[in-house]
């Protein structure tokens, strides 16, 4: 089953892919609806965010990602209705947004071109070749 996902700068070296911050937790939405994906891609932008593409990837493959990359994959189903503040965080982003201009040196991420795990490597380039 397809999900739709926010990427920042799909299919080049500095792909990224829009999470949240949730308690500690990082959380990547992968919506049902392709509409609602784009309506929260257009919220970022509002809020002066680099604008992400909206991109139809497989759920489980999503699922799979996130789990290997320490992230919480939250689906996020049409016609969603928050129930408590955080689930407002699922339909529409926080106020305030962390300065992306260089993300992954002040997130100290890895990415995954450097990692050193062969099989998470393995798994981004199949996720590329779906873009």
């Amino acid at each position: 089953m397809p999900v739709h996902v926010l990427l920042f700068d799909a299919g080049s070296d500095q792909e990224g892919i829009h999470s949240l911050e949730l308690n500690g937790r990082t959380v990547v939405l992968l919506f049902e609806d392709r509409d609602d994906a784009e309506r929260y891609a257009g919220l970022l932008e509002a809020q002066d965010f680099p604008v992400p593409s909206v991109e139809p990837l497989d759920r489980e493959e999503m699922e799979l990602f996130c789990s290997q990359a320490g992230y919480e994959a939250r689906f996020v189903p049409a016609g969603f209705l928050p129930q408590s503040a955080e689930d407002r965080l699922l339909i529409a982003p926080p106020e305030r947004n962390m300065d992306v201009a260089n993300w992954q040196e002040q997130q100290g991420v890895e990415t995954p071109e450097s990692s050193g795990d062969p099989s998470l490597e393995a798994f981004r380039r199949q996720l590329e070749g779906l873009l």
